[in-house]
C-alpha cells in the first residue's frame, strides 16, 4: 500500500470541509495586512482554501498552494480555478524551486514527524527571498496527540525548538499569536 502523504486527510476531506471553522482567518488576514499587495505567498496544507487562502487572495496577494491530499486539491479548484495549485506532499513539493515573498503553513507542520518538521522549515526558508514572511501555526508546548479526525500522531516540538530551527536556517521570529480556537500562531522573517 503507498504511503499518505496527506496523513489521513484524504480520507476525511469532506468531513474536514464540513467542520472547518474561521478559526485563524483573523490572524492570517493582519499578516497578509502586512505584506505588499501583489506579494508572491505559497500556501502549503491549503485544503480547500477556505477560510485561509481566501483571505490572501482578498488582500491582493500573488498566492500558490499545496495540499497532499487529491480531495482537498479538488475542492480548492472548484472554489479557485484561477489558483495555481499542486497535489503533492510537502515534503517533496516542487515550489520551494521557486522564491516567495512569503510562505504560510497552517494545520499542517504538526503532522510531520519531527526530523521532517525541521527539514520542511529549511526549505521554506531557502524558498524565501531575503526578507521574505513565514506563518505557520503549532503549539508552544512540547508534545504528541492524535489528530481528532484521523487519529494519526501530531508532534509538537515547542517553542524553543522551533525558535532554534529557525534560528539555524537564517529566519527570526517576529511575533506569535493565539487565535479564538486557542491555536498559536508563528511569525519569522528572513534575514535581509
Amino acid at each position: 500500500m503507498p504511503e499518505d502523504f496527506s496523513n489521513g486527510y484524504d480520507a476525511v476531506a469532506q468531513e474536514f470541509i464540513a467542520v472547518r471553522s474561521d478559526s485563524g482567518r483573523d490572524i492570517v488576514q493582519k499578516w497578509a495586512a502586512s505584506l505588499s499587495h501583489g506579494s508572491s505567498v505559497l500556501d502549503i496544507g491549503a485544503g480547500s482554501g477556505e477560510p485561509l487562502t481566501s483571505a490572501l487572495i482578498e488582500a491582493g496577494l500573488s498566492v500558490s498552494a499545496i495540499d497532499a491530499s487529491a480531495n482537498m486539491v479538488a475542492a480548492f479548484r472548484r472554489r479557485f480555478p484561477d489558483i495555481n495549485i499542486a497535489c503533492e506532499p510537502v515534503e517533496q513539493s516542487t515550489f520551494f524551486d521557486r522564491k516567495f515573498d512569503a510562505v504560510m503553513a497552517v494545520g499542517v507542520i504538526f503532522l510531520l514527524p519531527a526530523k521532517t518538521q525541521i527539514e520542511v522549515i529549511s526549505q521554506i526558508s531557502g524558498a524565501l527571498k531575503s526578507g521574505g514572511r513565514f506563518l505557520f501555526s503549532a503549539p508552544i508546548e512540547t508534545g504528541n496527540w492524535n489528530d481528532l479526525l484521523t487519529g494519526r500522531p501530531s508532534i509538537s516540538l515547542g517553542i524553543e525548538a522551533y525558535k532554534s530551527a529557525l534560528s539555524e536556517c537564517g529566519l527570526h521570529l517576529v511575533n506569535t499569536y493565539n487565535d479564538e480556537g486557542g491555536s498559536h500562531y508563528y511569525d519569522a522573517q528572513k534575514a535581509i
